[in-house]
């Protein structure tokens, strides 16, 4: 044997270990994890409120995506966040997860203390408390359409690559629901075996193809948006490389068709990535102006 074909040799075995030695660790990280207990922090929210000059002011709720944080109270949001403001609305930005004294991860975040913070911050006099819209990103939306569908106080919902039903955890084992409901987890679409190795080459649209697949889970976690209480405008990018956001709110309005929903919803695709969206907030302003400040649509006109 020669030394080429020795040193090949040596070089594919020691890969080979490397591989078992990274699958092992990985196994033992997902086995360890704790999907008995609720996480540390579980039910409490950070928020930051935004008021403008005037009385009886719409609130417009703002829920980040996977990033975490208060990405709404941010720099990069305060140009958009003060043109809400100029134009008669109040803001609240909501932290969450991945912020101090809230939930480190994305993980069975609790819909009702969301709710709660939202309707707390609502009690401000200067807040109508009857016009309540939510803005949401990515995992964000899906927040917001789930609160929307369990809670009738929200009167509108725009949601910017939106997921279609509840998804997992973003956790290394990917085994719990990104949401709860009164203390108990909600139905979500598991990781299909399929998906192993788009999530191993970080390939997340992959990922959420295989999930789309099994079409009695996502069925039975999908959000039953039927029950939103006003307007929701949905939108998606055509070339989303996080999520096939697109085709997921295809979805979404094919079951809003079926369910005969009540109030007006919209879809815009827009060509790009899955932050092409951002760059279109013209058209969320002149949604929410039509259909959430229209009388006969939510009863929340401005006075």
């Amino acid at each position: 044997m020669t030394k080429t074909m020795k040193f090949m040799k040596w070089m594919g075995i020691s890969i080979l270990a490397l591989i078992v030695l990274v699958v092992g660790f990985y196994t033992y990280l997902v086995m360890s994890f704790d999907d008995q207990n609720m996480p540390e922090n579980h039910g409490n929210v950070n928020v930051e409120l935004f008021l403008g000059e005037g009385e009886n002011q719409p609130l417009i709720v703002g829920l980040g995506g996977s990033e975490g944080g208060n990405a709404w109270a941010s720099d990069f949001w305060k140009g958009q966040r003060d043109k809400f403001i100029s134009q008669g609305y109040s803001f609240l930005a909501v932290a969450y997860f991945g912020e101090k004294g809230v939930s480190q991860n994305l993980d069975r975040i609790a819909l009702d203390a969301v709710h709660q913070a939202i309707m707390d911050a609502a009690k401000n006099q200067k807040i109508n408390q009857k016009c309540i819209a939510l803005i949401g990103g990515s995992k964000g939306a899906e927040l917001s359409l789930l609160l929307a569908s369990h809670y009738p106080e929200i009167k509108t919902v725009v949601a910017v690559v939106p997921g279609n039903a509840v998804y997992p955890a973003m956790t290394i084992a990917m085994n719990t629901p990104s949401f709860t409901l009164n203390g108990e987890n909600l139905p979500f679409v598991p990781v299909p075996s399929s998906a192993t190795l788009p999530l191993i080459k970080g390939d997340l649209r992959a990922v959420w193809v295989e999930m789309l697949k099994d079409q009695k889970a996502v069925e039975k976690a999908s959000i039953p948006i039927e029950h939103i209480n006003g307007p929701v405008f949905f939108l998606s990018a055509t070339k989303d490389e996080i999520w096939p956001s697109s085709e997921m709110s295809a979805l979404m309005e094919q079951r809003l068709k079926e369910k005969n929903f009540a109030h007006h919803f919209e879809h815009l695709a827009i060509e790009g990535s899955h932050a092409s969206p951002l760059d279109h907030f013209d058209k969320v302003e002149k949604f929410l102006k039509v259909n959430f400040l229209r009388e006969n649509s939510t009863g929340c006109a401005r006075a």
